[in-house]
């Protein structure tokens, strides 16, 4: 197995890929394959005596980056980190691809290099979200900001199998975030994508509202990419803010600091359940073929677990199944709800 890895993604590249890929090609002993300008990182597995280690450096000398848009970006750069690297996956020289760069331009350079599974319209950026309960799958979260009801079908089933495979869990339940319970709640997009879930075989349980997601209540929540990304930047804000309240209240007295120390195995637990460090990526599903975006501001430990998922992935043959998926049972159970499936 080899992952491929554009190392010229995060905010600060390379540092955070190359220490990332350095830690996960110690723990799996897998070739770990790291796309970007040689100049710069060569120098930098020398220094971190990386020499041994199944590490391949594979010279791209172009950089998309943050600032940049995609479609026009990628024409000025056709060089750039992520087209070469996901040109390497396309040509199967690696089993999946993982990127901590502009998330615009990994999806059209995704889609344009890679393109949809036949039956996908449009590919959807899936997150996990940690629940009361555990864990829940959030699809989309910003691949689609405008989307068809049918889009949204088409989520719920990707996001199921995703489920199944990733979080292991039979028969997913399936909600649809709305701001309401009930089947009259929400906008014209949710009342039509209500209807068209009733009638496949998932198991839809209604809409949702976010409380149900993160007191565990569903194993799959679907949105629109618009609505998904303001609620993903939303939930990692407030935690960001709870947690840094409590750090400054813990530290307010000595009293405070001790009781602190004595309860530090709960917080530690609670910091990793809450940090996003520990997924380190969203896959990007639809595309034919694995690819898995992280955040810009991905450090080392982001890294290594987005390298640690896309390889899970790649065990758990996500896209044979995902392929298998659409054709038996998206093309043909939603051929009367999406008629240019047929």
């Amino acid at each position: 197995m080899s992952i491929i890895l554009d190392a010229m993604g995060s905010d600060h590249y390379p540092i955070p890929e190359i220490e990332g890929a350095i830690a996960a090609a110690r723990e799996f002993r897998e070739e770990i394959i790291l796309v970007g300008n040689e100049t710069q990182i060569l120098p930098r597995l020398k220094e971190f005596n990386a020499e041994n280690l199944p590490l391949r450096v594979v010279h791209a000398p172009d950089v998309l980056e943050m600032t940049d848009k995609p479609v026009e970006g990628t024409r000025a750069k056709p060089n750039n980190s992520m087209a070469v690297g996901l040109k390497l996956l396309k040509n199967g020289e690696g089993s999946a691809f993982v990127t901590a760069g502009n998330t615009g331009g990994a999806m059209f350079n995704a889609t344009r290099i890679l393109r949809r599974i036949e039956g996908v319209e449009r590919p959807a950026l899936t997150a996990i979200f940690p629940t009361r309960k555990g864990q829940c799958v959030v699809c989309d979260i910003g691949a689609n900001v405008d989307c068809r009801p049918e889009f949204l079908v088409q989520f719920a089933y990707m996001g199921s199998l995703y489920a199944e495979k990733i979080l292991g869990v039979p028969s997913p339940r399936v909600g649809l975030l709305s701001n309401g319970e009930e089947s009259m709640k929400g906008n014209a997009l949710v009342h039509e994508t209500h209807e068209l879930l009733q009638q496949t075989p998932l198991n839809f349980i209604g809409n949702v509202e976010p409380k149900e997601l993160f007191q565990g209540e569903v194993d799959l929540v679907i949105t629109d990419g618009f609505t998904g990304n303001i609620l993903l930047k939303s939930s990692e804000a407030v935690a960001k803010l709870l947690v840094d309240i409590l750090r400054e209240e813990l530290r307010a007295t000595p009293l405070r600091t001790l009781g602190a120390l004595l309860a530090r195995p709960a917080f530690g637990k609670l910091r990793k359940m809450m940090s996003p460090e520990e997924v380190g990526a969203a896959p990007l599903l639809g595309v034919d073929g694995l690819v898995f975006i992280g955040h810009g501001r991905s450090n080392a430990r982001a890294i290594y677990s987005a390298l640690r998922l896309a390889r899970q992935a790649v065990q758990l043959d996500l896209l044979g199944a995902l392929r298998q998926e659409i054709k038996l049972r998206l093309n043909s159970s939603s051929t009367e709800i999406n008629p240019s499936l047929s």
